[in-house]
This record gives C-alpha cells, sequence and structure tokens, in this order.
C-alpha cells in the first residue's frame, strides 16, 4: 500500500497536531520530519523554513472559520456574528490559535475576516481612521479572551487560580474577600459575549451621537456643564 505523497497540506497538517499536542515550541522541521517519517530535507520541497510552516498552520486553522454573513441583517448583529466566528478556532484549535493572533497574514484567509468587519463597519457609516479603530479594539479584546482560555501561559490561566475567602485578608483587600466566590467561577461563553454586547453598545452610542456633539472619546472636548445636567 503506498503512502500519502507528501504535501504542504500534509506538512501543515502534522504541525497543527503537534502544536495542539505540545504547543508551538514543539514544532521543528525534523521534529516535523519524525512525525511524517520522511526525510527533513525533503519536507523544503514543500515548505520553504519553519516562519513559513508556522504562517501556513495559521493561515490553514483561519480558513476553517465559517464567516457567515447576512449583508440585510443589522451592523450591530453583524458585528456580534463575526466576533464569535473568530472566537470558535479557540474550541477547534486552542494552541494553534495563537499563531493566528501572532502572526500578520496577507494571504486570502488572512484578509477576509478584516475585509468583512472593515465593511460592515463602514456600512453602519463609520469613516475609515473610526473603522479601523473598532476594529484593532474588538482584536485586543478578542486576542485577550483567547490568552486567557486557552492557558497559553500560567499567567494566562484558562480559568482563574481557586480562590477562597478565608485565604484573602479582608482589612487589606475587603473588595477582594466580598467578590472571592465570583472570581473563582469563569464561564468562557458568557463572559465573551458580555465583553462584545459592551463593545457593540458603546460603539452603538458612538454611531449615534448628534453631528457636532463633543466625542466622548479621549482627545475630545469634555460636554459642557449644561448637557452634564
Amino acid at each position: 500500500m503506498t503512502s500519502e505523497p507528501l504535501s504542504r497540506k500534509r506538512i501543515v497538517a502534522a504541525a497543527i497536531e503537534l502544536i495542539e499536542r505540545e504547543g508551538a515550541d514543539a514544532v521543528s522541521m525534523r521534529r516535523i520530519a519524525a512525525e511524517l517519517g520522511v526525510g527533513v530535507m525533503s519536507l523544503y520541497n514543500h515548505v520553504p523554513n519553519k516562519d513559513a510552516l508556522l504562517s501556513g498552520v495559521a493561515e490553514s486553522v483561519l480558513s476553517e472559520i465559517e464567516f457567515t454573513d447576512d449583508p440585510a441583517a443589522h451592523w450591530t448583529d453583524r458585528v456580534r456574528i463575526q466576533a464569535r466566528a473568530f472566537r470558535q478556532i479557540a474550541h477547534h484549535y486552542p494552541r494553534s490559535t495563537m499563531l493566528v493572533v501572532s502572526r500578520q497574514l496577507h494571504s486570502n484567509a488572512g484578509l477576509l475576516p478584516v475585509e468583512r468587519a472593515l465593511a460592515t463597519l463602514r456600512s453602519a457609516g463609520f469613516d475609515g481612521p473610526e473603522a479601523v479603530k473598532m476594529l484593532r479594539m474588538f482584536i485586543a479584546f478578542i486576542v485577550g479572551t483567547l490568552l486567557r482560555e486557552v492557558g497559553v501561559t500560567p499567567s494566562f490561566a484558562p480559568m482563574p487560580a481557586t480562590l477562597r475567602a478565608d485565604q484573602v485578608d479582608p482589612e487589606l483587600f475587603p473588595t477582594v474577600a466580598e467578590l472571592a466566590p465570583m472570581l473563582d467561577r469563569c464561564d468562557p461563553d458568557e463572559e465573551f459575549d458580555f465583553g462584545v454586547e459592551l463593545l457593540v453598545q458603546a460603539i452603538s452610542v458612538h454611531r449615534e451621537r448628534a453631528p457636532g456633539e463633543p466625542d466622548a472619546l479621549p482627545g475630545s472636548a469634555a460636554p459642557s456643564p449644561e448637557r452634564l445636567g
């Protein structure tokens, strides 16, 4: 029985499997060759170097996201759908997710979510600079959430460390002691939706502000006393 011919797709798939088992630090051209049972030099006929291989992993994972879109839906609903679609990679490929969010991809797979997000924001009436800033804001939130969920390092554990009220000095940290039971619980799905909803509502308010009304964002003029009253 003839084994499957070596190809870029097969090499990338082997890298993804290795990353999900042991993390991205385990990847090397020699290790991937061993996983596939081939000579290391044969890999270079399909992938020029490790950096290209890691980009291939990110593109492969990203290409599996289902970016469904309904142009007829309200722009806020489209933003929610797109944010949740991106997050699905953390469920299917938790460790490979970090490559997706840490590498600058210029392929079709890498540019598609950017195009969808910017087009949605522009259709809502935001100008170019606003759309770009809002996209970056969402990316920062999503990346931070994924870092916590996949536990890329101990500092970003998937769930908070066990924290009991009797472990906290209530004299020094009264608020932490009071909320310790809540700090010890985390529903990733609920908290992600909560964060997305806060961002959507914030940019909705920004979108609906009256023409000429002072912007509440940093660097803008403060509202007048009359408006505060």
